[in-house]
């Protein structure tokens, strides 16, 4: 007899042919542009690493999320301090990795008792703590002196493509997470958490693993950033490294391409970077009230991202409208 569920389809492999192309362009860009574009490729890899690191938390899982600068400052100055005690530079970024990464996984089984808005208050505590932190510890971070990290030998260019192969590397071990977590079982449960998350519970889903584990993928790539982070710009301060301005900016990236899906936060942080810098060089004084604005429309006009826009009807719509506009006033009528 033959069964009435129909195996479901596969995916086009579209996608990932052209996240492969974008994966290469970014990778020439040394090659074929200048240090101005190679910045701009690094700070799209960056992030795109970020928003894929809070899709896990804020997407698959649907918690508000407001650490992404608290994980990212964190790795920043771990990596620094490594770095400063003669620690080798990729050494440091592995070892701040890992240190953020236990830090989250025991923050997260505190700070997730709490829920909704709580959670989102609770995140952003968490980074004004560590801001306060590191710029009490004067002996240890430099207070509000900042932090030196040495600066990385054979000149801006060489280090140029050194920062962004690292950032592109971290970008493509956070897309191949997001790409695993999204078709395994961890996957399916965060789905239901965020459906309904007492209701997931009552099926059996482990819950607290389950919101611990996201919350922990979504601090692991941020440290790695961070500590990359630091020995770009090889210096570092409470200010710039917990700034609450970084951990509004990759919620709107996600939300922007798609939360809950593989490449939406890619495109939205692609688009949100190309954007911002689009509208900074035409409006240098109030790219920022401008930018600001743009955001809320798209979120308000596009709730679930670009990559839920139904394209197909939009773009059949076109010829419908120019056929009404071809038509007469009486036959319009």
């Amino acid at each position: 007899m033959k069964s009435a569920i129909s195996p479901a389809p596969r995916k086009p492999r579209t996608a990932h042919i052209v996240f492969g192309i974008w994966v290469l362009a970014l990778a020439l860009m040394p090659w074929i542009a200048d240090n101005y574009y190679v910045r701009l490729a690094t700070f799209v890899c960056m992030y795109g690493a970020l928003a894929l690191s809070w899709n896990f938390i804020g997407g698959y899982c649907g918690y508000p999320s407001f650490s992404t600068a608290a994980f990212v400052g964190l790795g920043s100055y771990a990596g620094g301090l490594l770095q400063n005690a003669g620690a080798p530079m990729v050494l440091a970024w592995i070892g701040a990795t890992v240190f953020v990464t236990i830090f989250a996984a025991l923050m997260g089984a505190g700070i997730l008792r709490m829920k909704g808005h709580y959670f989102a208050i609770g995140s952003i505590t968490l980074v004004e703590v560590l801001r306060l932190i590191a710029s009490l510890w004067s002996g240890v971070t430099g207070g509000g002196d900042g932090l030196n990290v040495a600066i990385m030998p054979g000149g801006p260019d060489f280090a140029g493509r050194v920062f962004l192969y690292a950032m592109l590397a971290v970008m493509v071990l956070a897309w191949a997470t997001t790409l695993i977590v999204d078709r395994s079982p961890l996957g399916f449960g965060l789905r239901c958490i965020n459906q309904n998350e007492d209701a997931a519970d009552m099926v059996g889903v482990r819950v607290v693993r389950y919101k611990t584990a996201a919350f922990t993928l979504s601090a692991v790539y941020c440290g790695t950033v961070g500590a990359i982070y630091a020995s770009w710009v090889s210096y570092i301060a409470p200010a710039d490294a917990f700034g609450i301005v970084l951990t509004l900016k990759v919620p709107v990236m996600a939300m922007l391409g798609g939360v809950g899906t593989v490449y939406g936060p890619l495109v939205g942080s692609a688009a949100f970077v190309l954007m911002e810098e689009s509208i900074w060089a035409q409006f240098l004084d109030y790219h920022q009230a401008i930018l600001g604005v743009v955001i809320v429309l798209l979120i308000f006009f596009l709730p679930g991202g670009l990559l839920k826009l139904d394209y197909r009807r939009l773009f059949d719509r076109v010829p419908m409208l120019r056929r009404k506009t071809a038509l007469p006033v009486e036959a319009r009528s």
